[in-house]
């Protein structure tokens, strides 16, 4: 088990503030078939409150909005933020909020849909937990919740498979299972909360 603390904001600052596209969101075949696996598993149903955990430079933002009525979109970084408000701008149901999640967290409940895309792993056991926590009062029953993150080696304080297993035994049998692939890179996992949770 890792025992490194979460990142802090400082952290993703520098990296946006020292470049337009830090982690080739527009740019990289895996990124681009990530949200293209993302967009896909979520198709077909229509979102009336979504909420995106890490939206970064809004790449997958912009894409997000077309699922749901409303959708806000969080990050620590306010250089990231700024660049997500101008690519969404044509999106004026797309709402931005600086948010270090999981310290601080919106204000507004029941949640149809919420997306933790490369984020999870940043977290340390306790955020982890606090996470988990606020995740199981906010999804709204019957909600989608989708977690997708990198599962080669990295420095960070969880592994892809430690943050998607920490988060699961938080919100134990409130959730059921929707989804769960593996590729070579990446995996994705789609819970729904339970109607009686």
């Amino acid at each position: 088990m890792r025992h490194k603390r979460s990142l802090q904001p400082e952290y993703f600052e520098r990296i946006f503030a020292g470049s337009i596209d830090p982690w080739e969101f527009e740019t990289s075949a895996y990124e681009q078939a990530k949200h293209n696996h993302t967009i896909a598993v979520l198709s077909g149903t229509r979102y009336r409150r979504g909420l995106e955990i890490g939206c970064a430079t809004g790449v997958l933002t912009n894409r997000l909005g077309t699922l749901c009525e409303t959708l806000l979109a969080i990050d620590v970084s306010p250089s990231a933020l700024t660049q997500a408000q101008n690519r969404c701008a044509d999106q004026h149901h797309i709402g931005f909020q600086q948010m270090n999640f999981p310290a601080s967290t919106p204000a507004e409940a029941a949640f149809d849909l919420i997306v933790i895309s490369e984020v999870a792993y940043y977290w340390d056991d306790r955020d982890l937990t606090l996470a988990g926590r606020w995740l199981g009062r906010n999804l709204a029953a019957g909600g989608s919740l989708l977690l997708v993150h990198f599962t080669g080696e990295t420095d960070y304080p969880q592994t892809a498979d430690g943050a998607v297993e920490g988060l699961r035994q938080v919100l134990a049998d409130s959730v059921e299972e929707a989804d769960t692939k593996r590729r070579p890179s990446y995996r994705l996992d789609l819970w729904r909360r339970r109607p009686w949770a």
